[in-house]
């Protein structure tokens, strides 16, 4: 297998996932499977879901007709099948959360016994990791927990399909890269099937992909991140996936964080995901969405330029020159974290002194505290604000 054939594969699954999503679409109306408005969902008009069936379509036709069909694609492509399906009856029916992990475990059961095991890892800088025993339990925990990474961070036009796509598609370089050349086929195929789907799920968009689809996403990518990098001796077997899918995994951590803090389930939806706190600021969907794609992209690059940059050789030498370019990467990627993470934190206090004000002085008007809120934050001169008592 070539890169020439994850070109054709890509492509594929591009067009059976664009094409089939319109069809998915009017099947879901038609027996009534539609997300209607809600106060913690940004939609405005009631939408079809379903749409990973499409997702599913692309990536199976494409596989079938691109890569052999040997045991651990045959296993991948089963547990596709079956999260798919309790995904889609997730979203006809809102399966209790005991049902749903019971699917999920289900689904990533079945590629990890075809195969799909990390058994051995290898720390950056220390030494080889043996997971004996516990290779295909953590195997499992993993696929199942990337399954929800994707899933909680499906709430906006867009998101989830293009963090995907973006996601995929450098998994597929490194893969290649790594000789992993099956699993870069797998991947490009992963990243057709979401951008296929992404053309009617931007905003605004006409169809959701639903659970259906999310958790078949987070499936395929865990099987691609295991089969293309996790499964090598490579130094960026471990640190690759991390940085590469870096904003879902910081939204989920961030988010689970704060339920338990408040001592609410933590799969209890809420409105405190990234996407939730831009649109609570001012943003718009298309504008959320980019900002995060900026995101993902800059961490996507800087996990390129880690096995592609030559800043050290096999011995842990350091070339200087390589190592300045690899420092002034990672500062860009970290730069774009802060600036969002100063974006939605500014606009945190802004709302936060505005309620102060506002309790304080109940006849002033809005004008005067947004000007008022406006100077404190460019001067940097303001009272200390006190939490609400118990």
């Amino acid at each position: 297998m070539t890169v020439a054939d994850a070109a054709l594969a890509f492509l594929t699954a591009l067009a059976v996932s664009a094409l089939a999503t319109p069809l998915v679409a009017r099947l879901a109306r038609r027996y009534g499977v539609v997300d209607e408005p809600r106060e913690r969902g940004l939609a405005r008009a009631a939408t079809p879901r379903l749409g990973g069936l499409a997702i599913l379509a692309g990536a199976v036709v494409s596989a079938l007709v691109w890569l052999p069909l040997d045991g651990e694609l045959r296993g991948i492509l089963a547990g596709a099948g079956v999260i798919a399906i309790v995904g889609g009856l997730d979203d006809a029916f809102d399966l209790p959360a005991p049902v749903k992990l019971a699917g999920q475990v289900g689904a990533g059961l079945i590629p990890v016994l075809s195969g799909v095991v990390v058994e051995n890892f290898t720390l950056p800088f220390v030494h080889r990791v043996e997971l004996g025993g516990l290779a295909e339990p953590l195997t499992l925990l993993g696929l199942v927990g990337l399954m929800n990474v994707v899933n909680f961070s499906d709430g906006i036009d867009g998101l989830a399909a293009g963090v995907c796509t973006i996601s995929a598609a450098t998994f597929a370089i490194i893969a290649f890269d790594l000789e992993r050349n099956a699993a870069g086929v797998l991947a490009a195929l992963t990243a057709g099937a979401a951008l296929g789907f992404l053309f009617h799920n931007f905003h605004p968009a006409s169809v959701f992909m639903g659970d259906s689809g999310s958790n078949l996403l987070g499936l395929l990518l865990g099987c691609v991140a295991i089969q293309g990098s996790l499964k090598t001796n490579a130094l960026i077997a471990l640190v690759g996936p991390l940085v590469v899918l870096a904003v879902p995994f910081l939204d989920t951590g961030f988010v689970v964080a704060k339920r338990l803090k408040y001592r609410r389930k933590p799969w209890e939806a809420d409105t405190e995901h990234f996407h939730h706190r831009l649109s609570r600021i001012g943003f718009s969907q298309r504008r959320t969405v980019l900002y995060l794609y900026g995101w993902t992209v800059a961490l996507a690059g800087l996990a390129l330029a880690l096995r592609f940059v030559p800043y050290s050789d096999d011995a842990g030498n350091f070339d200087t020159a390589w190592t300045l370019v690899m420092a002034g990467l990672g500062l860009a990627a970290l730069a774009a974290s802060v600036y969002l993470v100063y974006v939605l934190e500014i606009f945190k206090f802004r709302r936060l002194r505005e309620r102060q004000l506002r309790a304080l002085d109940p006849d002033t008007s809005e004008h005067e505290i947004e000007a008022r809120v406006e100077r404190e934050v460019e001067t940097g001169e303001f009272e200390a604000i006190r939490g609400p008592g118990p």
